[in-house]
């Protein structure tokens, strides 16, 4: 997308899509691609019981403008259509759309910022992951189903501090997220996705529907590993060497698993 910014007539500035020329018809359509994307997976959230009421969002960047398209800000999925996913730009300024985006959108933009090999980010208060990052504690890998998508423990960002809270909310819960990923040396790739505490679960991918699966699988993980901690509570993580079998024969240059 050729994405560029104009003002109105009377000074009051407008964010605005405009096309170029042959270039138009082709960047419209490819605008309505990501908006169908986004709406598809964003209906996948309470289709996998990861949402109820209106607790959650995906969105999808587009990298050639760095504009991304996300939900609408408290709007009932249900009542949800492709034409109302709403276009922001690179700082989550809305350039197009009926409604206003997300309340995370900011959260969102700090992350397509920071990786560029990320597509899409879902945000989720799913109960089972959400009860990990209320108690402040990361998912423990205790098996393979864990080690077949991520590669160690699913982190729990810290709280933002006081004044984090009070300027920029949602940004800095992204530069925090970005901040803490770096410090534990998680590579976002290997594992896609987190908790924050007292917070919810943020996960990604390649496109949105990657991230909306890895959200799924973050959110049945926690519930295996809060049941195998009640049958066990002295469990231990898995072996190592176990979870590097599983992890590698699914990801990186010598996966063998499924189809090529």
């Amino acid at each position: 997308m050729d994405l560029s910014f104009e003002k109105e007539v009377g000074g009051e500035k407008s964010k605005k899509l405009t096309y170029n020329g042959v270039e138009r018809e082709r960047e419209k359509a490819m605008l309505e691609e990501l908006k169908e994307e986004v709406y598809e997976a964003n209906i996948l959230l309470p289709k996998y019981g990861l949402v109820i009421f209106t607790w959650g969002n995906v969105s999808a960047v587009d990298r050639k403008s760095g504009c991304f398209v996300i939900k609408p800000s408290g709007v009932e999925y249900e009542a949800l259509r492709p034409k109302d996913m709403v276009v922001v730009d690179p700082e989550g300024n809305k350039i197009e759309g009926q409604y206003n985006p997300s309340s995370d959108t900011a959260t969102h933009a700090e992350i397509y910022k920071a990786y560029k090999d990320i597509g899409g980010v879902v945000h989720t208060h799913s109960s089972y992951a959400t009860s990990w990052a209320q108690a402040g504690r990361g998912i423990p890998c205790y098996g393979t189903t864990h080690a077949d998508y991520f590669y160690g423990e699913i982190p729990c960002i810290r709280c933002l501090t006081k004044e984090e809270i009070e300027s920029e909310y949602e940004k800095n819960t992204g530069l925090v997220l970005v901040a803490e990923l770096e410090r534990m040396k998680k590579d976002p790739l290997a594992v896609p996705a987190a908790l924050f505490q007292y917070h919810g679960v943020f996960s990604w991918g390649k496109d949105a529907h990657e991230a909306v699966h890895n959200a799924a699988v973050t959110e049945e993980v926690a519930k295996m590993a809060f049941r195998s901690e009640l049958i066990n509570p002295e469990i231990k993580a898995a072996p190592q060497a176990l979870q590097d079998k599983h992890y590698f024969r699914k990801h990186g240059v010598n996966a063998y698993y499924g189809q090529k």
